[in-house]
């Protein structure tokens, strides 16, 4: 599916010599309220937000969230701001386990708990007028036995590890209503590789949509530091190999073979023909940066991260942006 995107930003420093468009994730703004924290970033010149639905972001669980997501609406269009949701947050469901419970845990009725909450976030996310909903697959348990689960039958794959092989079966269950809701809202799912997850890599996002049937709903969330972290191409051959499938990006800086969210500089990433290559995709949603462990000084890295990414902007070679990849 090509997204859609449902709001026309105003005030978008997205041209046809320079299509990207930038927005900052509010998992980096955890210690500001969420209307404060759009107030930031609309006063700082970004085209839009990743909205990580928790508890004190627009709580997915709240029994009044369906009011709550119109007055986030609102404020959004008044702003002139575009969104993505993300489903990011590490104790949203559970106060005791990061993350969890996940799409591959071993409980059915735990599982069903995070089905819930992403299907909960593609009817906020079409509320929003979103451009994608985030998600990503989860970290297998760590007791094998956990996995050895004979009925899990409803996908087969075919790996030569058949405790694996019930992982994916799972994850491929779990996410099959979730691409329905997507389907039926007309947004985009966008999964994330995620390094230590059972989906870590741009390999294992195609082993998922081979597994499902490569459903139009499902998209790629690309995160560039990942692929500098991870990936056997560098980040811009990433871009240009994900292209077809992008439906979200994230961007922060990193190291090779350390899973660290880095502030621009602080890593390896050559960022401008990481962003050449991204331009000349066509990707017109939002490229998000994402600094989840920086809350504590977020507003000063949010003020520093979009002047970086429009120096890094007109590095490109002229005549570069827009080319066919």
């Amino acid at each position: 599916m090509t997204p859609t995107l449902h709001r026309t930003n105003p005030r978008s420093h997205a041209t046809n010599a320079n299509p990207l468009r930038f927005g900052y994730g509010t998992n980096g703004l955890a210690d500001l309220r969420l209307g404060d924290a759009l107030g930031l970033l609309a006063d700082l010149g970004y085209d839009g937000v990743g909205l990580t639905l928790d508890h004190m972001h627009l709580d997915p669980l709240a029994p009044d969230v369906a009011a709550r997501t119109r007055k986030v609406a609102r404020r959004l269009d008044t702003l002139g701001l575009g969104v993505t949701v993300e489903t990011g947050a590490r104790y949203v469901l559970d106060p005791r386990r990061k993350h969890g419970p996940s799409l591959l845990d071993p409980d059915p009725a735990d599982r069903a708990r995070r089905v819930d909450l992403l299907i909960r976030a593609v009817r906020i996310a079409a509320d929003l007028g979103a451009h994608a909903v985030h998600c990503f697959s989860g970290v297998p348990p760590a007791d094998p036995t956990h996995l050895a689960n004979p009925a899990d039958q409803a996908h087969p794959v075919a790996t030569a590890n058949p405790v694996e092989d019930t992982a994916w079966k799972r994850l491929a269950e779990a996410l099959t209503p979730v691409l329905d809701a997507a389907t039926h809202a007309g947004v985009p799912l966008a999964v994330e590789p995620e390094p230590g997850h059972l989906l870590a890599t741009l390999a294992d996002f195609h082993h998922l949509r081979r597994i499902l049937g490569d459903p139009p709903a499902l998209g790629l969330t690309l995160d560039i530091g990942h692929c500098q972290c991870l990936e056997p191409l560098p980040p811009a051959d990433c871009v240009r190999a994900a292209a077809p499938w992008l439906r979200h990006v994230q961007i922060e800086d990193m190291r090779r073979g350390h899973h660290e969210h880095l502030p621009f500089g602080d890593g390896e990433i050559d960022f401008p023909p990481v962003l050449e290559a991204l331009a000349a995709t066509g990707y017109q949603a939002l490229t998000v940066v994402e600094l989840p462990r920086h809350s504590h000084a977020g507003p000063h890295f949010a003020a520093q991260s979009l002047p970086f990414l429009h120096r890094a902007t007109r590095a490109i070679p002229a005549g570069a942006e827009g080319s066919t990849p």
